[in-house]
């Protein structure tokens, strides 16, 4: 049956060409940008599935150095209601399984549906290898051969195929370019996904050089030329036949090139692996990673196929869709029920509303982009875990705690091993708590305790908390005979990065001998500047009419000094009375009262005469050329201010006008207050905000005396005054 909506290629067909014109690609400037990213959009991605063959039986092989035409699997003696229900077969009796069959013994007609016995009479020169297996008080799992005999102090490891599983998974990294270029994720034990889009970016630009320059009036939309190869040798085991539209006469495009490139990178890691490792694996190159997975399994042992994007729909239409990753299962039953077929090209010719409508708007629209081959999903360096699991099964039951720590102590070491593949050797990833499972006769117990953060994880931490949550069991009632045990751990997490040990904070030798001799210059220094230098001095705003009121600062801020941290300072200094009878004739606790005597004494500190200075030492040439104040030396000549009878230096005649400008402002908006002082205020008090007015602006919260002045006591809680001359 033919589809009813036509089938969208990837990869579409090549403008025709006519008039003589230069012929162009169908792929942009933008589709070779986005291949450099990797983005799962581009038309030009390509994603390659690795599968091993018969892995554990390959294993087996590897380890007995046995030869690869010998028949050969893998058996296992197990309770059906094990923890590892789902990885092989069960049945209601214990029972001999085949979890492996390699390739010379599968044209006997074997498969791991059959027993052993079955086996045996088909492949009489069949040699059977049981798993390796912890045995109950060992700390380390081993091949017995006595195994299938010993079902009940036994448990199945797969410890010896997760180390070549890793040994594989570094053998491909180690071909491949490094990251960025290269991104890896390992699907399972014995397969992995490789996205070489990066990688054959880098490599069309060395081999196509007219790739590397900008585009066309710098639009990245604008086409690509047309590839200069006019035939490729794919050099595979498999190519997939074009569609029944296509044909192998039209010239290769970009996509094609990049296909070929892919091909050769993955025909390298292939041979990596045989040369160093000596396992064979089969492999699948396509645009997405669903389509990549169908193809390495379509030609094996040991080959490859490529699906080209021209021939995705000639690839799909022999399989069934319940073959199709996400497919299977309860999904794949659906489908089947709702339309009565499952052949990928019958279900082509369902309209795309009908598949909404059965199987609702987000799984329809799934399905019918699935059966197209069209899938986005990206490949990910890393698949997260959240659980490890180990668990036994006991027939006969156990009766006794020393049987049950036993074993706890495998599960330890077999989720220990699993840890060290997630890196927590590294601190890359752990658990945060741990689950202990009991159950016996009918009845399931089960305690959780966390894993401490402040510890490295190791067997004997995790056995020291198994050991104490199964004390708990036992201590909340009748825990034998013991049917089942489990241990599990869970809650992973990402362990800190860029941590420091406490000695990257310690130095010695000639490092902490330079860094005392640079101590003590500058303690040095900083005598020397106590004892000739004025401190530093806070930096005055003097711009704006916000200068002439007084100003409380509600905290220090990030560059105040230690004076002028509590008051913004004048800049406008009374003539009328010298600093030094200032402080000599006003008591401390008066300066405390008066806003306007501390900025006064302020201006001495500013003018490098500090508290414990003697009073005959202030010399005329220390007030006439204060330090640092160079500003203030280049007029000396006054005015006499007739509105406030002050002395004032003529260069600040003009604030000094503009200051009872905004002093009328006020009166007019703000009537004087009852009993207030009709004299006109000095400068100086209207900037301390004195008495004479009624508010001003930025005036200190509190508890007022009578006349407006505001109490001493009055500080806000956690404050205080600063007080000078002392």
């Amino acid at each position: 049956m033919s589809s009813s909506q036509p089938f969208l290629h990837s990869s579409p067909l090549s403008q025709p060409h006519s008039g003589g014109g230069l012929r162009k690609s169908r792929f942009t400037y933008k589709h070779l940008s986005q291949l450099s990213l990797s983005s799962t959009a581009c038309p030009l991605r390509v994603i390659a599935h690795i599968d091993l063959d018969a892995f554990y039986a390959q294993c087996e092989m590897v380890r007995l150095n046995v030869p690869e035409d010998q028949p050969l699997a893998v058996q296992v003696w197990k309770d059906s209601s094990s923890e590892n229900r789902g990885t092989w077969l069960t049945s209601s009796q214990q029972w001999q399984g085949l979890i492996a069959i390699n390739y010379p013994a599968r044209k006997f007609g074997m498969n791991r549906h059959i027993t052993i016995t079955e086996a045996k009479k088909l492949c009489p020169n069949l040699i059977m290898q049981h798993v390796a297996t912890w045995k109950e008080g060992d700390e380390k799992w081993a091949y017995h051969k006595d195994a299938f005999a010993q079902i009940a102090t036994h448990k199945v490891s797969l410890d010896p195929y997760r180390l070549e599983s890793r040994r594989i998974l570094a053998c491909i990294k180690e071909t491949l370019p490094a990251p960025p270029l290269q991104r890896v994720e390992k699907a399972s034990i014995d397969e992995v996904f490789l996205d070489l889009s990066a990688q054959i970016h880098s490599i069309l630009l060395e081999r196509y050089p007219e790739l590397g320059g900008p585009p066309p009036y710098d639009d990245p939309t604008e086409n690509l030329p047309r590839p200069p190869t006019t035939a490729l040798d794919w050099n595979t085991d498999a190519l997939v036949d074009l569609d029944n539209m296509e044909t192998e006469d039209d010239d290769p495009d970009w996509d094609d090139i990049a296909m070929q490139i892919g091909s050769e990178i993955v025909r390298g890691v292939r041979a990596a692996i045989r040369e160093n490792l000596k396992y064979t694996c089969s492999a699948g190159i396509a645009h997405n990673k669903m389509i990549a997975k169908l193809g390495s399994a379509h030609k094996k042992p040991n080959q490859q196929t490529i699906v080209r994007n021209r021939a995705v729909q000639q690839f799909l239409s022999g399989f069934k869709f319940t073959k199709i990753r996400n497919l299977g299962g309860k999904l794949g039953d659906q489908v089947v029920s709702t339309f009565g077929t499952d052949q990928v090209t019958e279900l082509l010719g369902v309209p795309i509303e009908q598949l909404k409508f059965k199987l609702g708007d987000d799984t329809g629209s799934w399905v019918y982009q699935i059966i197209r081959g069209q899938e986005y999903s990206e490949v990910n360096s890393r698949t997260q875990i959240k659980s490890m699991l180990s668990a036994k099964s006991f027939r006969p039951s156990i009766n006794t705690f020393e049987q049950a720590v036993r074993w706890l102590r495998i599960f330890a070491a077999d989720i220990f091993s699993r840890l060290v593949e997630e890196g927590v050797l590294e601190n890359r990833r752990r658990p945060k708590t741990m689950n202990l499972h009991h159950r016996q006769g009918g009845q399931m117990r089960s305690r959780q305790a966390p894993i401490p953060s402040g510890r490295s994880i190791d067997e004997a931490l995790l056995f020291e908390i198994s050991k104490t949550l199964l004390g708990q069991v036992i201590v909340d009632g009748r825990a034998w005979p013991c049917a089942n045990l489990s241990l599990s751990v869970g809650g992973f997490e990402d362990g800190p990065t860029g941590n420091r040990g406490i000695g990257s904070f310690l130095v010695k030798g000639d490092e902490a001998k330079a860094m005392r001799a640079t101590s003590r210059d500058v303690d040095d220094q900083d005598s020397a500047l106590e004892s000739g230098r004025p401190g530093k001095r806070r930096k005055v705003d003097e711009g704006g009419i916000q200068k002439f009121f007084a100003k409380r600062d509600s905290g220090r801020g990030e560059h105040d000094d230690e004076f002028g941290a509590e008051e913004e300072v004048p800049t406008l200094i009374p003539q009328s009375s010298s600093l030094g009878d200032l402080e000599a004739s006003t008591p401390t606790d008066e300066v405390e009262k008066k806003p306007e005597l501390q900025n006064h004494i302020y201006d001495k500190h500013k003018l490098g005469i500090y508290p414990d200075t003697p009073k005959d030492d202030v010399t005329p040439s220390v007030l006439a050329h204060p330090p640092n104040v160079a500003s203030h030396q280049a007029s000396i000549e006054t005015y006499l201010c007739t509105k406030c009878n002050t002395s004032l230096p003529t260069a600040n005649k003009a604030e000094h006008d503009d200051w009872h400008f905004a002093k009328d402002l006020q009166d007019v908006d703000r009537p004087t207050a009852v009993g207030s002082s009709s004299t006109k205020p000095s400068p100086s008090t209207a900037i301390s905000g004195s008495s004479n007015k009624p508010a001003t602006v930025g005036a200190k919260r509190g508890p007022k005396k009578p006349g407006g002045v505001t109490d001493a006591k009055g500080v806000e809680k956690g404050q205080k005054r600063l007080v000078f001359g002392r």
